[in-house]
């Protein structure tokens, strides 16, 4: 299946286009852990982002099957967002990326810095 390098470099292209979005990483972030938060959580987490942006980025990782959205029938109406499994196996290969980061910060030292995701 990734055999060659074209189809590895097409794979991780199609994996960093799941997460390609100004907010996807902030709400990813924000559910690490198992976290479950409610839309106006997230709103109140994230001021920076318009509630129609919000919900555009919710809406597209729920489709990617990133998140999971609950809704509870209820008046008013509760809408709660978790990382779906697939979503939260992302932590770990977050948590490399900053190792990686941070080691280009360090430079010639070549100490990995102590940036992470896990708690």
């Amino acid at each position: 299946m990734l055999d060659t390098p074209e189809a590895a470099a097409e794979a991780v292209g199609e994996a960093l286009a799941i997460l390609e979005g100004r907010w996807k990483l902030r709400i990813l972030f924000h559910l690490f852990g198992g976290k479950v938060l409610r839309y106006s959580e997230l709103e109140r987490a994230i001021p920076e982002v318009s509630p129609k942006m919000l919900a555009q980025q919710l809406r597209r990782m729920e489709s990617d099957g990133i998140v999971q959205r609950v809704v509870h029938g209820q008046v008013p109406p509760k809408v709660e967002y978790r990382l779906t499994e697939w979503g939260q196996a992302l932590c770990p290969t977050l948590d490399s990326l900053l190792r990686w980061v941070a080691g280009r910060e360090v430079g010639e030292a070549g100490e990995l810095g102590e940036a992470s995701l896990v708690p």
